[in-house]
Formats: structure tokens, sequence, C-alpha cells
């Protein structure tokens, strides 16, 4: 399959990688200095070198917030059998733009990154494969995770939604807390620098990506849950109610069997 990935940054050149063995594989970036970590695949910096290759499937690899507008450039380079394709954390406009684009699509997330996880093995680490898209494009993306051994799973564009506000904005939002009150150990314990990592990992992603994420319309109702346990952790501290902290570790321990 003659494969056009947009943009050469940490998941365009993974997906190069792990699909220019199998396929025809081109990476399209206008700045040609990240292009100089592609192997095994074309280099392309122009829209009419994307007209001539004629792609059959397009994989949307650009940072989350110039999705859309990757798309709509490219667009008219392409031909009307190509489908697209993105692997977007962050779903919002999608869906719209896909009902109007003329395409086929696929839309997945590959729930990992380079900052956290071991490309090497992903066995423990999960994909989202969107159900609304076409059959074809969910057929292949199917058969590449199961490559990797990722655990896959098939959800809506609201399930999807909402599974990031919970699986990703409970994190992030903890961990930014974490982060906001931090100051500087000279002999840290092992816990501390277990969350510092995470802290510094996550301080490294993009920022607009952080902001979608946690802008997310399901956000705000976890935020309120986290609150609400910080209050009652707060109450029971303040008052050392050994009883309360019992049941609440109890409660705690229960959520992460």
């Amino acid at each position: 399959m003659k494969i056009l990935i947009l943009g050469a940054g940490k998941m365009g050149t993974f997906f190069c990688d792990v699909l220019s063995f199998k396929h025809d594989v081109a990476v399209f970036d206008k700045d040609i200095q990240r292009l100089r970590f592609t192997f095994n695949a074309q280099r392309f910096t122009t829209y009419d070198e994307i007209k001539e290759f004629k792609p059959e499937l397009l994989i949307n690899a650009v940072t989350v917030k110039y999705t859309i507008s990757a798309f709509n450039e490219v667009l008219p380079f392409l031909p009307e059998n190509c489908i697209l394709s993105d692997i977007a954390s962050v779903k919002t406009g999608l869906p719209e733009f896909y009902e109007k684009c003329n395409h086929q699509f696929v839309s997945t997330h590959p729930m990992f990154g380079p900052t956290f996880a071991s490309l090497s093995n992903l066995s423990n680490e999960n994909a989202i494969i969107i159900s609304e898209g076409a059959h074809l494009g969910k057929v292949f993306f199917k058969d590449l995770y199961n490559e990797l051994h990722l655990n896959i799973f098939e959800y809506t564009f609201k399930q999807h939604d909402e599974t990031i506000a919970f699986s990703l904005s409970i994190p992030f939002a903890s961990t930014l807390a974490f982060a906001a009150v931090m100051k500087h150990q000279d002999a840290p314990g092992t816990t501390f620098k277990r969350h510092m990592a995470i802290a510094q990992g996550l301080m490294s992603e993009d920022d607009y990506l952080l902001q979608e994420i946690l802008f997310n319309p399901y956000t705000a109702g976890q935020l309120k849950n986290i609150q609400a346990k910080l209050a009652q952790l707060q109450q029971i501290v303040e008052n050392k109610d050994c009883n309360a902290m019992k049941n609440f570790l109890d409660e705690v321990r229960m959520n992460i069997k």
C-alpha cells in the first residue's frame, strides 16, 4: 500500500519505521531538517510530490493543534480513493471534518508516546479505534496494532472523549497539582523521584496538547471528583481521624485492584 505520513515528529517517525518495510511509505514535512531522521521512505516537502505519489492511505501525525489544518492543506492533492486517518489524542472537531471531507476515514488513538512508553515493547499499551471509521481503514489499523501487540479497543468518538477525560485528564491534573506546589529536595525519596519523573515527562509534551486534553468537555466533572476527594482527605488529616483514614485507604486499594 502507498502510505503518506504527515509530520516527521516522534509519532510520525515511529509509524514510518513500523510501516516502511511492508509498504511504500512517504513522509511529508515542511521542515526539511525534521526529515533527516527518516529512513527507508521517501521524503516530501512539497504538495506536488504528494500529488505525484498518489497515496492510498494518509496518516496525519502532526501536532494536534494543526491536525485539521494539515488535512485541509493536503486535501486538494490527494486522489479520491485515499483513506484519511489521524492518530490524535484529542478528537475535537474531527467528526465534523470527516463528515464533510468527501473521503473515507479511520480515526485511531495509540495511547502511548515516546515520553513514557518503551516503543520496542508495547504489549502493555493500548490503542483505540473509532467505530465510525471505514471498514478497510479499521482493518488496516487492527492488523497493525495486533502486530505491535497492543491491546485494542473500539469506541465511538463520544466514548473516546469520555475515556480520555478519565484516563488522561485525571493523571494530568494530578501531576500538574503536584508540580505546582513542588519544592526542590536535596535528598528526595524514591516516591518523590518517581513523581518528579512523571511531571518532567508530562511537561515535555506540547502545551497545546495538554490544553486540549484538559479542555475536553468531560474533564471538569473529573476535576470536581478530585476536589471532593482532596477535601475529604484534608478533613481526615485535620481531624486526625484514624478510622476515617483507614476507610479512605481501603477505598483507594479497592479502586486500584
